[in-house]
C-alpha cells in the first residue's frame, strides 16, 4: 500500500511539473503577419496599397483567413493576390505567402492619423498587425530651379553652358515647358544632362529632380558687356524662374581685301609692283600685334609696307602696301598669292590674290621687230625666185 502511495505521489509530482510546459507550447503560435512600413503618411483621396507578409513558422500547412479591425467610416479595405481580390491565403510549411492591403480612401476625408488592425486567423492561431496611415492633404504644385554658376564669361566664340537641376516638389507628376528669354540674335537651347538632343520640355515625377544643360550661343559681332537671360520653367500651374548673364570680353576679327574689293592684280617679269590692301577689325575687342606674310611661288618676293601693326581697334581698318616682284624666270600667265593677317590671341585671316604676270613692254617690241624681219625675208626670197 505505501508502495503505491509513493508511485501515485510521483505521477502527480510528474504531471504538474509538465503541465506548465506542455501549455507554453501550445500557446505559442506559428503564425506571424508583418509589413516593412507599418506608419505611413498618405495623400488625401488617394488609394493605399500595403504589401503584407504572411508566416507560417510550423510544419503543417495553414489557410490563413485575413480581415481588418477599426476601419474608419467610409474607406474601402481589400485583400487582393496575384491581381484577384482574396479572404484567405494558403501558407505551407516554414514558408512565408505575400498578399496585399487595398484600402480607399472616401472624397471627404479629414486629414487625421488613422489607426486600423490587420487580423490573420488560421485554426486556433491569430496574428495582429496595427498600421497608423497619417492623411494629409495634397500637396500644391511646387517646381523649383538651381544653377551651380548663373554667370559665365567669355567671348562670342564661347560656346556658354549652364548646368541646371529642376525639381518636382510637388505630390503630382508634371510635364515643365521650358523657355527662356534673351537678347535678339543670342540661341538658347535645353538639353537633358548627358545627352545631345535638344528638348523644350521635361517629364518629372512628383518629388523627383532632373539636371538639364542650358546653352547660350553669341552672335559674333555683340560687343563686350554683360547681358542677361531669364529662364523659366512652367507645368501644372506650377513656375520656377532662373536670371542668368553672360559677360562678354571682346574678340578680334581681321579681314584682309583690297580697296575697290578686286582681288586681283598685274605684275612684270622681274619688277617691283605695289598692291594695296586693306586690313579691317571687324570684332568687338582691339587686334594686337598684327604680322602679315604672303604665301608666293618660288623665286618671288613679297614685302609688306607696313609689316607690324601694333593696334587695330573694332570697326577701324588700315591701308597696307604689298610689293610684289615675280622671279626673274617667271613666265607669262596668272599665280596666285594668298596673304596673310595675324594678331594675338590665335585671330587670322588670309585672302588669295591672283597675279597676271606680264612679259615687259621692251620684249614686246623687240618680238615684233624680229617677227617683220622674218616676213621681210621670207618676201624677198619669194620675189627673187619666184622670178625665175
Amino acid at each position: 500500500m505505501r508502495r503505491f502511495n509513493v508511485v501515485l505521489l510521483t505521477l502527480v509530482i510528474l504531471t504538474l511539473l509538465w503541465t506548465p510546459t506542455a501549455v507554453w507550447a501550445q500557446g505559442e503560435s506559428p503564425l506571424s503577419l508583418y509589413t516593412r512600413f507599418p506608419a505611413q503618411v498618405i495623400e488625401a483621396g488617394k488609394t493605399v496599397t500595403i504589401d503584407l507578409t504572411v508566416s507560417n513558422a510550423g510544419d503543417k500547412p495553414l489557410i490563413v483567413h485575413l480581415d481588418t479591425q477599426n476601419l474608419p467610416e467610409g474607406w474601402n479595405a481589400t485583400f487582393r493576390g496575384l491581381g484577384r481580390i482574396v479572404k484567405a491565403v494558403y501558407v505551407r510549411p516554414k514558408d512565408d505567402a505575400s498578399v496585399s492591403l487595398r484600402l480607399e480612401q472616401p472624397a471627404d476625408v479629414q486629414p487625421d492619423t488613422y489607426r486600423i488592425i490587420v487580423v490573420a486567423t488560421a485554426d486556433t492561431y491569430k496574428a495582429e498587425l496595427p498600421l497608423e496611415l497619417t492623411v494629409q492633404e495634397k500637396l500644391p504644385p511646387r517646381l523649383k530651379m538651381e544653377v551651380e554658376l548663373p554667370i559665365l564669361r567669355g567671348t562670342p566664340n564661347t560656346n556658354f553652358r549652364f548646368e541646371a537641376t529642376l525639381r518636382n516638389e510637388g505630390d503630382q507628376d508634371l510635364t515643365v515647358n521650358l523657355e527662356a528669354q534673351a537678347p535678339e540674335g543670342f540661341q538658347v537651347v535645353f538639353k537633358p544632362s548627358f545627352g545631345a538632343q535638344e528638348v523644350t520640355s521635361l517629364p518629372i515625377k512628383a518629388n523627383e529632380s532632373k539636371r538639364l544643360n542650358i546653352e547660350v550661343k553669341v552672335p559674333r559681332q555683340t560687343p563686350a558687356g554683360r547681358y542677361p537671360i531669364h529662364v523659366r520653367a512652367v507645368g501644372g500651374g506650377a513656375e520656377a524662374a532662373v536670371d542668368l548673364a553672360v559677360e562678354l570680353t571682346g574678340l578680334p576679327e581681321l579681314s584682309v581685301t583690297a580697296p575697290d574689293g578686286r582681288l586681283t592684280a598685274n605684275a612684270y617679269v622681274g619688277k617691283e609692283t605695289p598692291l594695296e590692301i586693306i586690313i579691317q577689325n571687324l570684332g568687338t575687342a582691339n587686334a594686337r600685334n598684327i604680322e602679315l606674310s604672303a604665301t608666293k611661288p618660288t623665286g618671288w618676293k613679297v614685302e609688306f609696307d607696313p609689316k607690324h601693326i601694333d593696334d587695330l581697334p573694332p570697326g577701324q581698318q588700315i591701308k597696307v602696301t604689298a610689293k610684289i616682284r615675280p622671279s626673274d624666270k617667271a613666265i607669262a600667265g596668272d599665280y596666285m598669292v594668298t596673304i596673310r593677317a595675324s594678331a594675338d590671341g590665335g585671330v587670322f585671316d588670309s585672302t588669295d590674290f591672283r597675279i597676271t604676270v606680264l612679259t615687259s613692254t621692251m620684249w614686246g617690241v623687240v618680238g615684233i621687230a624680229l617677227i617683220a624681219v622674218a616676213v621681210l625675208i621670207v618676201a624677198l626670197a619669194v620675189m627673187r625666185f619666184g622670178r625665175r
